[in-house]
């Protein structure tokens, strides 16, 4: 039996999109602003697709208008430059994401560091990259916005806490280890040509997994007590559940991990509800920025 308090990431999503609806419900009785997300899709990837369509259903749910861009496969790295450059302008758009991938022939880097950076609710533009990193104002990825509200909501401070973040991805493990910095932890960032990664680990009282390797983070890496957030999502086989049936693990094996952690997020259902929800999230911040309005309490890094 698992002896870890299990971190409800839908609870939790549930609880961060009722205060931004309630936000958006203030904005729009006191100030007739109606906070605006543009999400543009290029191609016809499945798995994107279902991603989008959630996003637009919950940014309708929490009041925000909701616009979706779905743009052919083939579409050029001219024609989509020239709609960020209207959504940019565009004064009821307040937040704009790009979904990723983009097809090959399209310039990822290129795409994104069009968005202007008060609009990049995603938190992926150079220029938000690099303010998160010098500790200015920024807006923030949203699953490690999303991992640190879990955190902070576990632990209260995080001063002086040990943290190690295992991955070190653009999208996660980056942003992830500054967001920890700046809540004044102790900060490693592991990833696969760490040596003693174990015992790096062990030494930690959180532990952020984000490789993207299946159930790589055991049990035995794991400090007695120490709060584990696995946000890998990967798909694997599972012979029992008969021939050719697969099913969704961590990067960290939460059998045995969760006999020694204090605190852990399953998968699915941990920080997978967290990223869209930090989205709505991000995209309020954004809209009171661009008004000149206080920012929402408890939604912001």
């Amino acid at each position: 039996m698992a002896s870890a308090q299990i971190i409800d990431g839908k609870a939790f999503a549930a609880n961060v999109r009722e205060k931004v609806a309630a936000h958006v419900a203030r904005l729009k009785e006191v100030h007739h602003i109606t906070p605006g997300l543009a999400v543009v899709l290029v191609g016809e990837d499945p798995a994107s697709e279902v991603y989008v369509r959630s996003k637009g259903k919950q940014t309708v749910e929490v009041g925000m208008k909701s616009v979706e861009h779905k743009l052919p496969e083939q579409t050029s790295e001219t024609e989509l430059l020239a709609l960020l450059d209207q959504l940019n302008a565009d004064p009821s758009i307040h937040g704009i994401l790009v979904q990723l991938p983009l097809p090959k022939h399209l310039n990822e880097d290129l795409v994104i560091n069009r968005i202007d950076p008060a609009k990049d609710v995603d938190g992926f533009h150079i220029s938000n990259v690099g303010r998160l990193a010098t500790g200015q104002k920024a807006m923030v990825p949203c699953t490690p916005l999303g991992c640190l509200m879990m955190l902070r909501e576990q632990h209260g401070s995080l001063a002086g806490l040990n943290a190690v973040v295992v991955g070190r991805s653009n999208i996660v493990g980056k942003p992830m280890a500054q967001l920890l910095l700046r809540d004044s932890c102790t900060v490693t960032i592991a990833h696969s040509r760490t040596k003693d990664i174990e015992e790096i680990c062990r030494r930690a009282d959180i532990v952020v997994a984000a490789v993207g390797r299946p159930q790589m983070v055991h049990g035995d890496w794991i400090k007695p007590g120490a709060t584990v957030i696995d946000v890998g999502i990967n798909r694997i086989d599972a012979p029992e559940k008969g021939a050719g049936k697969t099913r969704l693990v961590g990067d960290v094996d939460f059998d045995s991990a969760a006999q020694v952690a204090g605190a852990i997020t399953p998968v699915p259902g941990g920080v997978g509800p967290m990223t869209i929800a930090c989205l709505l999230a991000n995209t309020l911040t954004a809209c009171c920025r661009s008004h000149g309005l206080p920012e929402p309490d408890g939604l912001t890094a």
